[in-house]
């Protein structure tokens, strides 16, 4: 088997790296994750080859990072959402306003949003602020499951230390829209199912 070195950095050493532009590789409760602050996050479609048509998520460490984004029309029921799924595989796609709406979901006024359970991807987004990802692999192949796949993808990226990663559940998270009061849609049926939509 091909072996490949792997920059592995530290909480502090990578949240530097991130705020100065690079993207990164974290592990989160779901799948891996390719990730960028979202002042720099375009690089991410190139990174992936995917189409900029598809949006980004936004992942926060704590709800106090998206009170200033969402709209104040859907903030009670994001609110209770988060009180029952966060930390978890949630992803609550709201009406959003602000730079990282056209950073992550260009030309869109909605933005999908997450805290995952992982209390080290937490921790550096408590350092660094909210980070702008999507799933570690190409687009059209298949999900990286740990650091080893997710680094053999993007050999050239940093990752958060250290190894091994906590285990993931390798299932892509939920992610339901906000349609208007108490009226939720689901997008995607992931590792989670929230008890309106069973």
């Amino acid at each position: 088997m091909e072996t490949f070195q792997m920059f592995v950095f530290d909480k502090e050493e990578l949240s530097k790296r991130l705020i100065k532009g690079s993207a990164a590789l974290l592990p989160t409760d779901t799948l891996p994750a390719l990730a960028a602050c979202p002042e720099h996050a375009s690089q991410l479609w190139a990174l992936k080859k995917r189409p900029s048509d598809k949006p980004l998520i936004l992942l926060g460490s704590c709800v106090e990072d998206f009170f200033d984004l969402i709209l104040p029309s859907a903030f009670e029921d994001a609110r209770s959402m988060a009180k029952c799924y966060w930390p978890g595989a949630l992803t609550m796609v709201l009406p959003c306003s602000g730079d990282v709406v056209e950073a992550l979901n260009p030309g869109a006024k909605t933005l999908g949003i997450r805290i995952p359970d992982c209390s080290m991807t937490r921790d550096l987004i408590g350092s660094c602020g909210p980070l702008a990802t999507t799933s570690a692999n190409i687009a059209g192949e298949s999900s990286s499951l740990n650091a080893e796949e997710a680094s053999a993808c993007f050999p050239e990226l940093p990752l958060l230390g250290p190894l091994p990663w906590p285990a993931s559940s390798g299932l892509a998270s939920t992610v339901i829209s906000w349609e208007g009061p108490g009226s939720w849609q689901s997008l995607r049926i992931g590792a989670v199912i929230p008890e309106s939509f069973q």
